[in-house]
């Protein structure tokens, strides 16, 4: 049983099938992490809200026609915008901000696009690119892409080439598998990626823990979030701690490459932990 509440909830909520895990609340029980007085149920209305003004009076039978009413909606009158001034800034990564603020990263906007597609019958998908996150509309066999960052800005391979090549400095050949849709879990993983980075960054640790806990839930045998909370938890203080993720780690995943390097730090807080008592 999981004590803290917040990530009870979010282990609930991402606890089923792939397919049944509601993306939106889940990323909101994310949020309330950090808000723990959050509305989620407001949140999830606004989305609602969002939906029936970009329908209007009368739903477009035309879903080509429907999806680019809603990039008009979105991007063009309700002002949605990728945060350039700060992209850092990890506001940027919880759906009631987005949604308050309308600045986002490319995964929170990709998911404003979805959710709100969803509720207009668009299938919209998020495909996580190296290095950048965009949405894919699908139409039967056909997949139109989308830039949520950049105003909802479509997209062909060749330019998704480049701005993979610009983010990573390097040119990039994509392949078809890297258009695929991802998972609802590999979703809220690359959300929680961000904020890890981001916290991780900053030195603060005990954000960074708390970051690593979702990622857990999301896949228990993730073998580096094991061995970054134990360095979270020692930079913490939390040396006992520390250690039984280590020890987990060296246990359970013996083959790491870097298994050699996380015994001597095993080793030198064992030593520490000695002359403490």
């Amino acid at each position: 049983m999981i004590a803290d509440p917040p990530l009870r909830e979010f282990a609930q909520l991402t606890g089923g099938p792939d397919d049944r895990v509601d993306l939106a609340r889940a990323a909101l029980a994310i949020a309330r992490w950090e808000y723990p007085t959050l509305e989620v149920d407001a949140y999830v209305e606004r989305l609602d809200g969002l939906a029936r003004c970009v329908d209007g009076p009368r739903r477009s039978t035309d879903p080509l026609g429907r999806l680019h009413r809603l990039r008009e909606y979105l991007f063009v009158e309700q002002g949605f915008a990728g945060n350039r001034e700060d992209y850092y800034d990890p506001r940027n990564s919880f759906l009631n901000d987005v949604l308050d603020r309308r600045q986002g990263n490319p995964i929170t906007l990709s998911l404003v696009l979805m959710e709100v597609g969803k509720r207009l019958g668009l299938a919209v998908e998020g495909i996580g690119l190296p290095g950048h996150f965009i949405a894919g509309a699908r139409f039967g066999d056909s997949q139109i892409l989308l830039d949520p960052f950049n105003a909802g800005g479509l997209l062909t391979p060749e330019a998704c080439e480049k701005l993979v090549g610009r983010a990573l400095g390097r040119k990039v050949a994509l392949k078809p598998e890297h258009f695929a849709a991802v998972t609802r879990r590999q979703f809220l993983a690359r959300m929680l990626a961000n904020l890890k980075g981001i916290y991780w960054q900053r030195e603060a640790w005990d954000r960074v823990v708390g970051v690593i806990d979702r990622l857990l839930v999301l896949d228990p045998k993730a073998a580096g979030e094991w061995r970054d909370r134990g360095l979270a938890w020692t930079n913490l203080g939390e040396i006992r701690r520390g250690l039984v993720d280590w020890e987990r780690y060296l246990t359970e995943f013996p083959n790491a490459a870097d298994h050699d390097a996380v015994q001597g730090r095993l080793r030198k807080a064992r030593q520490k932990l000695a002359q403490l008592n």
